[in-house]
């Protein structure tokens, strides 16, 4: 990343806005935001093969569940944060990756300018390339800030895309089995 660009398009944003970016509060703000930009955007640099590139092999074939995975990521429309949960299944078929590779592939693909819609089927396509499973299911939860506190400022209010890969795309009963331990 360019620190020195991010820093001045900040003065420049400060200063757009009818701010001093001289002034003591915001005197640093460029520098802390470029620091910032590197922590929630380190996704760009990032490829998901590496944390599924650690799996073990196993004999079992039943549904692998990681839920609850909370994410932070930020709409690329207004640059503004939406965050929520992530819900990632997948039938393994011969080797199965460490629970905290799941959480770490939902974070390889949130710390990006992003759309909840790509996020979603970024996550399910990885696991399907890297672990070869018979398939994969993965469901977001989001609230997008750009919907809370601008616009039609509906706070609360959660969107939630699914994306069906393999065997969870032509069977609805593995589906239903995928949402009803989501909600359990």
């Amino acid at each position: 990343m360019d620190e020195n660009k991010i820093m001045e398009g900040v003065r420049l944003l400060l200063e757009g806005i009818g701010e001093d970016p001289m002034r003591e509060g915001l005197c640093e703000t460029p520098q802390r935001i470029a620091r910032m930009y590197q922590e929630i955007f380190a996704g760009l640099f990032q490829d998901a093969a590496e944390p599924l590139s650690k799996t073990f092999h196993t004999e079992q074939t039943d549904m692998v569940l990681e839920k609850d995975i909370s994410f932070y990521s930020t709409c690329e429309h207004h640059l503004l944060p939406f965050y929520g949960k992530a819900h990632v299944a997948y039938l393994p078929q011969g080797k199965v990756a460490g629970l905290s590779k799941l959480a770490r592939t939902v974070e390889v693909y949130a710390r990006r300018p992003q759309l909840q819609e790509r996020m979603t089927a970024q996550v399910a396509d990885a696991l399907m390339e890297h672990l070869k499973p018979r398939g994969v299911m993965v469901m977001l939860e989001a609230e997008h800030m750009c919907m809370t506190m601008r616009g039609i400022k509906k706070p609360g209010s959660r969107t939630v895309t699914y994306a069906a890969r393999g065997l969870f795309a032509e069977n609805e009963m593995l589906q239903a089995k995928f949402l009803q331990m989501v909600a359990g």
